[in-house]
Order: C-alpha cells, then structure tokens, then sequence
C-alpha cells in the first residue's frame, strides 16, 4: 500500500469514528431526553450505531494491518 493510499484509509477511519460518535451521541439523546416514551425509536438507533461502530472497526483493522505491512 502506498504512503497515499495509507493517508487515505487513516481519513477514512477518522472519518468513520466521527459519524459513530454521532450515532453514539444520538443514543444517549434517545436515553436521556425521550425515553421512556421514544422507546420505539431504540431499534433504528440502535441499528444504526452498531452499523457506523462496525464500519469503523472494519477500517480501522485494515488500517493496522497495512501499518504493519
């Protein structure tokens, strides 16, 4: 992998991290300020955080690894 296409992934991570911090920050919303009465939103947020939380680990593996050669 080259020294660009390693910057590239590295964004990608970062950016990745931040859209799960989002979500993350949405599902604390949700707990904090609408339940107990936003309880069906749960299943969407939910989802959708483990979602971005995946899409970053996936990344953020293939990142350690070409790091590491």
């Amino acid at each position: 992998m080259t020294e660009e296409e390693l910057k590239d992934l590295d964004r990608e991570v970062k950016k990745l991290k931040r859209m799960a911090s989002e979500w993350a920050s949405q599902l604390h919303d949700l707990v904090e300020d609408r339940l107990p009465a936003g309880y069906q939103e749960i299943p969407g947020i939910a989802q959708s955080t483990y979602d971005a939380c995946k899409a970053w680990a996936d990344a953020n593996a293939r990142l350690a690894a070409a790091q590491k050669g």
